[in-house]
């Protein structure tokens, strides 16, 4: 009788460590699940917004399309203030269309900030209570199953306690994913954070830039109605002179062999920089953006303005600069220059000289005639009709002598660079 009562306790205690057995594998199968990396919501513009940029962006295509039009009409005073309008308003819709899109961002950064203080918050919380967990469990743990069977009253007794065990450890689990989960969060919002602190910096410089050519493009309106008075009349006068040199500059380059770009050219030394207007460098870039008007071929005299500054300590003024300095440095918003100009922030006129008094207290910028044309070098040195010149057309033409291309009695102009 007592053999069969103890067969029948082994029996039981067989069926409940097996029972005990398959549930841990369970629990261990449960524990291995990790969590999917969290996908965060990614910062979209809102319907108005996304509708304001929309329209704004149509008013500037349809700006840009009637600037076009307005281009290839033929050019009066009237025709150059409604470009000019034209473009303000362009360049006042970019400005407006960036300041959107910086609020835009700003939003996306305040919302991206307060959710990554509350997952914080709640990784710290959930960080505590894991690890109190896994103390208790490590406790609890040193003495399971067997303590559990030993204390049982029956196996009913046994399969509520280990019950209780099994749920307890599922909770475990899921505070262990939902800390993971945190992280994960945690990271992805910290990445969009700092995506959208480097969009907020892009536009901001965009801003600036935006800002710049609105002031620039008010001022060539403001410059261009001083120089004509608001004349038709004084337009179409400064127009043809502004056209007549472009033409003339042109002839000379032609006759030249033309505005083929080379390389190389640039040459520094204690003097200054020699620059030429060929240089691939910017040979390339039109000048006050007028289209068919290239530094290359119309560059003589913004490059010769380089070198010079160039010995006068502004080497970081290139001819690109000047090229590209706005509306207002040029005649009637053309390619030609004015005699008072301001780039970079610093403001010269050319101011006519006597050539060779001048010459004793630096280099002189000289206008000649040549080859049917009219082309424009600096004199760097020299007297009585012996001129050493830095020549912006002619391939490594800096330091040769002035008579060996051209005659004295070609010089129509000398002109002195004067910073104020």
């Amino acid at each position: 009788m007592k053999a069969s009562m103890l067969k029948k306790k082994l029996l039981c205690i067989i069926v409940i460590f097996s029972l005990l057995s398959l549930n841990l594998i369970r629990v261990v199968f449960a524990q291995s699940i990790t969590p999917s990396q969290s996908v965060s919501e990614t910062p979209t513009p809102g319907t108005d917004t996304a509708q304001q940029e929309s329209d704004l962006q149509q008013q500037i295509d349809d700006l840009k399309s009637k600037i076009s039009d307005t281009q290839s009409q033929e050019k009066t005073l009237s025709s150059q203030i409604t470009i000019m309008d034209n473009q303000i308003t362009v360049t006042q819709n970019r400005v407006d269309q960036t300041k959107d899109q910086i609020a835009q961002t700003q939003d996306d950064i305040q919302k991206a900030t307060k959710r990554i203080s509350m997952l914080e918050g709640s990784l710290d919380q959930l960080t505590k209570v894991l690890l109190t967990r896994i103390v208790e469990n490590y406790e609890v743990g040193q003495t399971q199953p067997l303590q559990v069977l030993l204390t049982a009253q029956d196996a009913t007794d046994f399969m509520r306690k280990e019950n209780y065990l099994r749920i307890i450890q599922e909770h475990d689990q899921r505070i262990a994913y939902d800390t993971v989960q945190a992280k994960n969060d945690y990271a992805s919002q910290k990445d969009i954070f700092e995506t959208q602190k480097k969009k907020m910096l892009a536009l901001q410089s965009q801003l600036e830039g935006y800002s710049k050519d609105l002031d620039q493009e008010k001022t060539g309106k403001q410059t261009l109605l001083t120089q004509t008075q608001g004349s038709e009349a004084n337009y179409q006068r400064l127009l043809a002179k502004a056209q007549a040199q472009l033409s003339s500059f042109s002839r000379f380059v032609t006759s030249q062999g033309g505005a083929s770009l080379l390389s190389g050219q640039t040459s520094c030394d204690s003097w200054g920089c020699y620059y030429s207007q060929r240089d691939s460098q910017w040979g390339g870039i039109l000048i006050n953006g007028q289209s068919g008007y290239s530094i290359a071929g119309y560059g003589c005299l913004l490059t010769s303005i380089a070198m010079v500054l160039s010995h006068m300590g502004h080497t970081d003024i290139l001819p690109s600069d000047i090229a590209m300095s706005g509306g207002d440095n040029f005649a009637v918003d053309t390619a030609m220059l004015q005699y008072s100009i301001t780039v970079k922030g610093v403001s010269l006129s050319r101011v006519g000289v006597s050539l060779d008094d001048a010459l004793q207290s630096g280099p002189v910028i000289v206008g000649i005639y040549a080859y049917g044309g009219t082309h424009f070098v600096v004199i760097k040195s020299g007297s009585n009709g012996s001129y050493i010149m830095n020549d912006p057309y002619i391939a490594n033409g800096h330091d040769i002598s002035f008579t060996d291309h051209y005659s004295v009695g070609s010089i129509f102009e000398r002109d002195k660079v004067v910073i104020h």
